[in-house]
C-alpha cells in the first residue's frame, strides 16, 4: 500500500484501524485496542475500530476520533497537513504530536520492536512534519548552489 499521510501526519496506511487493514485482518481490533490502551491510555470497544482516514472526502466518513481539532482546522485553512502552516506547531496539533521518545517517557518500560511497529510508528508525526516543512528548504538549497 503506498503511504497515506492524514492532517496531522499519522500513516493510515500503517495504522491497524484504517478500513482496508481491518478488512484484510479484522482480528487485530482487539489487539490495536489493547495496545492504544497500553500506550496512549485509552481504549475504544474493538467493534468501533475502523477509520477511513481523514483525507476521505466521503459523505458519510467514519473517523475513530470524530473530536479532532486539526481537521478541521487543516481543511478551513486550505492544506494538505499541519507542515504547511504557517502557524506549525499550533495548540491543536500540539495535542496530536506523538514521538517515539515521548511514548517511552510515558509507559517508562522497553517497548518490543513489534509493538512499536503497530501501535506507535504509524502516529509518530512529528519527525515526518518536520521533513515536510523542509522540503522547501532542500530544494531552495540545491538550488542556490
Amino acid at each position: 500500500m503506498k503511504p497515506i499521510l492524514t492532517r496531522c501526519g499519522y500513516r493510515c496506511d500503517l495504522c491497524l484501524a484504517y478500513r482496508p487493514n481491518i478488512e484484510k485482518r479484522p482480528e487485530n481490533r482487539q489487539k490495536l485496542s489493547d495496545g492504544w490502551h497500553r500506550y496512549f491510555g485509552f481504549r475504544l470497544p474493538p467493534a468501533e475500530i475502523c477509520c477511513d482516514g481523514c483525507m476521505a472526502e466521503a459523505e458519510h466518513l467514519h473517523l475513530i476520533d470524530q473530536g479532532c481539532p486539526v481537521r478541521p482546522c487543516v481543511i478551513k485553512r486550505g492544506l494538505d497537513n499541519c507542515s504547511q502552516c504557517e502557524q506549525y506547531i499550533c495548540d491543536k496539533l500540539e495535542q496530536r504530536l506523538v514521538t517515539y521518545e515521548g511514548v517511552l517517557e510515558q509507559v517508562a518500560v522497553e517497548i518490543p520492536a513489534d509493538e512499536r511497529e503497530c501501535f506507535i510508528r504509524p502516529y509518530e508525526n512529528k519527525e515526518r512534519l518536520d521533513a515536510l516543512r523542509c522540503q522547501p528548504c532542500r530544494s531552495t538549497k540545491v538550488e542556490e548552489r
